[in-house]
């Protein structure tokens, strides 16, 4: 069984700008690809999930969201590490979703595919539906981070925060994970 580390994008990754569908309009937080880069090189699958409600409200197409996955997978390349998977929930809050987070449905497919323990996993986001998504899928931590909503979400959920770790950003993250005596 492998260990992976997933990861939300809009506000985690990369700064927060609303419905972003562009690549022009991709600024990744300082760090966070550093700090992904030596997540990969200690052997922990990187997978990013994220919910992209614009292609649900019409605002922009599923093409355009994959256009902006290749552009970060490429970065990562660049940076000499490899981003395993994209599992993209494209629906509005409204509409019916398998994987919209907080469901753990693409943890599972993720488990699934890539033979990962989820107990010996972490997932990492800026919202309350992220540290939701992974304590669903019985990961080892959830890791909120002040990037994006983050700072927000930390104030106004103390109570529901109760079993998840809070860092400053992406980077912090990888540290944490990578000093975790269990890791």
């Amino acid at each position: 069984m492998r260990r992976a580390v997933f990861f939300d994008r809009d506000g985690t990754l990369i700064l927060e700008k609303e419905y972003l569908h562009r690549i022009d309009q991709v600024a990744f937080f300082p760090g966070a690809l550093a700090g992904l880069k030596r997540l990969s090189a200690a052997k922990f699958v990187l997978i990013m999930i994220t919910n992209q409600s614009g292609v649900g409200r019409g605002y922009f197409t599923l093409e355009e969201v994959e256009a902006v996955h290749q552009y970060i997978a490429r970065a990562m390349r660049s940076e000499g590490f490899e981003l395993a998977k994209v599992y993209v929930a494209p629906e509005a809050p409204d509409q019916p979703s398998r994987g919209r987070k907080p469901s753990p449905a693409f943890l599972f497919d993720a488990r699934d595919e890539f033979g990962i323990d989820l107990a010996q996993s972490y997932m990492i986001g800026d919202k309350l539906i992220d540290v939701q998504c992974g304590s669903n899928a019985g990961v080892k931590k959830s890791i909120l981070v002040r990037t994006g909503y983050g700072a927000g979400v930390e104030k106004e959920n103390a109570v529901l925060l109760k079993d998840a770790v809070i860092v400053d950003h992406i980077a912090a993250a990888a540290e944490l994970i990578l000093h975790d005596p269990a890791a």
